[in-house]
């Protein structure tokens, strides 16, 4: 900590203490709060300053100190709260000379404190509020960052949100506008004949998805479990149950990488729907997505970065190998694994030497093709061994009927026509056992219980999921998935 700072908090503990000597409370009671800031803006902002005078309306709100400008025997203060600022005007005569010493001497920016007071304009027209009386509620003892810069600095401002939050207003919008989106999702299913589940969160077999899991133990048991990398299996098990529409928006945990797209935890919409197959879903999706982005931004045109994103449908569909080929990638390369292997190492894509031909087809569709995928797409027909829990295509086994939605520039949702055969379902996962046993940690164990939910029959479905995270960025105009979490996670200290 630097040392004017280390002074700062001095002389903040010299006013506490002397605050408590008094016999004021530094840290008080709940204040009788009946205004905000937004809601008085709102309503008397435009209101002509004669109208102030006829008929001066009381008010009584609380927040935090932003600025305070000392005129002697007056003094002005902007103050917070959770809906945005006001002014306020301190009177030596309206509230009497020791209470406006006590305001000079011991109140300082940061502090949060209640007042009470009448609404006028001032000779600038803003909204202001004359103080009459005014008590401290919580004594800051850490100045804010300083004013003419703010807090600027990636690492503290994800570090110490609740900084973040005060200082930087869009930062807080941003995540008014995640909860306005996590709702609309909730609205839009429950009226789409949906209910709303919870499944576990620790599970004896990791699966519904390629990737690293969390390891932990539960010592009364005496077994290991995994945190969840997804809900699929689970909610599946659900469709067997008899349920014919479930959503949850879940917190999902992968031991991978930390990156502006990435966050080990993180926060997914998964929905089923019995009876229903991948085509239908992308015109559902277009329907969500619409719906999110008017509830929302308001409209289905909105900025991201230096693009500007339409929502409107329909969206293009195309095949991954159509795809590809429209990026330059010659059709022998999808035609056998070394030819696929050798393409890649000549454009320095880098694959793993025992990769399967799928595998290696995905790390090229990802270097040569999804970064350019800035207007929804779908992508459709992915190989069969990178979607194990995907049903086949009929009319190419070596297929499934999938699409991942692409917006961005990246993928935003994944879906298929479940695979309901519990046949080619342990064959399946047998497939990934050995995989597992070769090393790749992205692969799961056979999950018994959930192929014996399959033989009881499952119903021919639809399923989604639909990174939430990665959609609040798009909808916030947010470059890092960190500015839509509000703490994510990051090396210590």
């Amino acid at each position: 900590m630097s040392e004017p700072v280390n002074e700062l908090i001095e002389q903040r503990l010299r006013k506490l203490k002397e605050l408590k000597e008094m016999g004021i409370e530094p840290y008080s009671a709940p204040f009788d709060v009946e205004n905000h800031a937004g809601e008085l803006i709102g309503k008397y902002a435009s209101a002509p300053a004669e109208d102030f005078a006829k008929e001066s309306p009381a008010v009584s709100l609380s927040g935090r100190l932003m600025t305070v400008r000392d005129f002697g025997k007056a003094s002005f203060a902007h103050l917070q709260d959770s809906t945005g600022k006001i002014q306020l005007y301190f009177k030596k005569d309206a509230i009497g000379p020791e209470n406006y010493s006590l305001f000079k001497k011991y109140m300082d920016i940061g502090d949060i404190i209640g007042v009470k007071g009448k609404l006028f304009k001032t000779r600038t027209g803003e909204l202001t509020v004359e103080v009459s009386e005014f008590r401290l509620l919580s004594k800051s003892l850490r100045p804010l960052p300083e004013k003419w810069h703010g807090l600027q600095d990636i690492e503290t401002r994800y570090r110490q949100r609740y900084l973040d939050l005060i200082v930087n207003p869009q930062v807080k919008e941003a995540f008014r506008l995640r909860s306005i989106l996590i709702k609309s999702l909730r609205d839009f299913f429950e009226a789409e004949g949906f209910i709303e589940v919870e499944t576990p969160m620790m599970h004896p077999v990791a699966g519904g998805a390629a990737a690293k899991p969390f390891k932990t133990h539960h010592n009364a048991l005496g077994v290991d479990l995994y945190l969840r990398i997804a809900p699929e299996l689970y909610l599946k098990r659900l469709l067997v149950g008899g349920y014919e529409r479930v959503f949850e928006i879940n917190k999902n945990f992968r031991n991978e990488g930390i990156s502006t797209r990435h966050n080990p935890e993180f926060t997914m919409l998964e929905f089923y729907m019995a009876n229903r197959d991948y085509v239908y879903l992308m015109s559902f999706t277009e329907k969500l997505f619409g719906h999110l982005a008017q509830k929302t931004v308001g409209a289905l045109r909105f900025p991201y970065g230096e693009q500007t994103i339409d929502f409107t449908p329909p969206w293009p569909r195309l095949t991954m190998i159509q795809a590809m080929e429209q990026k330059g990638v010659p059709a022998s390369v999808m035609d056998s694994r070394e030819a696929a292997f050798s393409w890649a190492r000549e454009n320095k894509i880098d694959v793993k030497q025992g990769a399967s031909l799928g595998k290696i087809l995905d790390e090229i569709f990802k270097e040569k093709v999804e970064p350019y995928l800035i207007q929804p797409t779908f992508i459709i027909d992915y190989p069969l061994e990178l979607s194990p829990l995907a049903k086949k295509k009929t009319s190419d086994p070596s297929l499934v009927d999938r699409f991942e939605l692409f917006i961005a520039g990246r993928e935003i949702a994944n879906a298929f026509s479940e695979l309901n055969d519990p046949i080619d379902q342990r064959e399946r996962f047998a497939k990934q056992v050995e995989e597992r046993a070769r090393g790749d940690e992205e692969t799961h164990p056979m999950d018994e219980d959930f192929v014996r939910a399959l033989e009881f029959g499952m119903p021919p479905a639809a399923g989604e999921g639909i990174g939430i995270d990665r959609l609040a960025m798009l909808l916030t105009n947010s470059q890092s998935i960190r500015d839509v979490i509000l703490f994510p996670q990051l090396k210590p200290e």
